[in-house]
């Protein structure tokens, strides 16, 4: 093996699941510390490469999400081939380790998953106990280093202009991300979200909504339920939501990306969680409070309630997550 050998990652499609692939990059660069490692992945990952000092850089992956477009792939790889000495695969499907196949990129790490036999070059085992434990199994692939919860860098001269423009103050205000790409039955009621925000604003603190465009229904029916709330959703760019919520004093979100990255900016958060479970994917944070119901019929994993009464989110009341957050509240702020 070169002893500054090139890597290519086979990144994820969702922000947190890239989030806990840091954890994968940094084992890399301990056991490889010349090695230059680039990562495969949508346009939108490029802000948190950025934030990630293990990594060179991005490329753009050329296709839509469950695309298997099969000559597309191969004429990519081709592109590829005498660039990379490994590359590891993240995905568990079968086309995602085409590309490195038709690179020739000599050792193609990966677990089995969709019997990815001659695709990959060292299958790599994966037990049970963490197939939907995403940041372990990611770690895992590296065969080696230290387990490091991820950790992205903030712009401190982009966070100072965000706080002015949004008029927040740093550490004190509340971030809530009150979103979930995955599917209705990760987010907790806006109903809900809204009554926590008026106990945080009778506290004293701000309340700042995070999230996407795709969120904007969602943070309206809060704003509408909360007056004074500062509805960000669709207002700023990823990088944007990174250095704000590294700002906050505290952040409260369904089991989403963004709760992935206030862990990893170092901001205190309290995860709520309905179809999913945080024994298998919790904020890597030192300071958080995990809300779960542990009904019989959670975890389910599915993106919309199979008995259609989403009871594991309906039936978690404001006072159990504002006891949560006021315990983190009392933590002293970091000077």
């Amino acid at each position: 093996m070169a002893e500054s050998p090139t890597i290519l990652v086979i990144g994820p499609r969702w922000v947190g699941d890239m989030v806990m692939a840091q954890c994968l990059f940094s084992a890399l660069k301990e056991l490889h510390p010349n090695a230059a490692i680039d990562v495969l992945a949508p346009a939108w990952a490029a802000p948190l490469v950025k934030r990630m000092p293990e990594l060179r850089q991005q490329i753009d992956f050329p296709l839509k999400p469950g695309a298997l477009e099969f000559t597309i792939r191969r004429r990519f790889g081709r592109l590829l081939r005498g660039r990379y000495d490994m590359a590891y695969v993240l995905p568990g499907s079968w086309k995602s380790a085409l590309i490195p196949f038709f690179a020739r990129i000599p050792r193609r790490f990966g677990n089995l998953r969709e019997m990815r036999y001659g695709l990959l070059t060292d299958i790599v085992p994966l037990p049970d106990s963490v197939k939907r434990r995403t940041a372990q199994a990611y770690f895992g692939l590296a065969q080696g280093g230290h387990f490091q919860p991820p950790h992205l860098t903030v712009d401190t001269g982009n966070q100072k202009e965000l706080l002015a423009r949004f008029e927040l103050q740093p550490g004190k205000f509340v971030a809530m991300m009150p979103g979930a790409e995955f599917g209705p039955a990760k987010r907790w009621p806006s109903e809900s979200y809204a009554g926590l925000a008026r106990e945080m604003m009778a506290k004293g603190f701000r309340v700042a909504l995070s999230g996407s465009k795709n969120d904007r229904d969602v943070t309206a029916e809060i704003s509408a339920l909360a007056p004074g709330v500062v509805d960000l959703a669709g207002k700023t760019r990823l990088e944007d939501a990174i250095d704000l919520i590294a700002a906050a004093r505290l952040a409260v979100s369904n089991d989403s990306g963004l709760m992935h990255v206030a862990a990893a900016v170092g901001t205190p958060v309290v995860a709520v969680y309905g179809s999913t479970s945080p024994e298998n994917t919790p904020p890597l944070a030192k300071q958080r409070e995990l809300i779960w119901l542990h009904l019989s019929c959670s975890p389910c994993h599915q993106k919309t309630c199979p008995l259609g009464h989403l009871n594991c989110l309906k039936t978690l009341d404001v006072a159990r997550v504002a006891a949560a957050a006021d315990r983190l509240l009392e933590i002293p702020a970091a000077a």
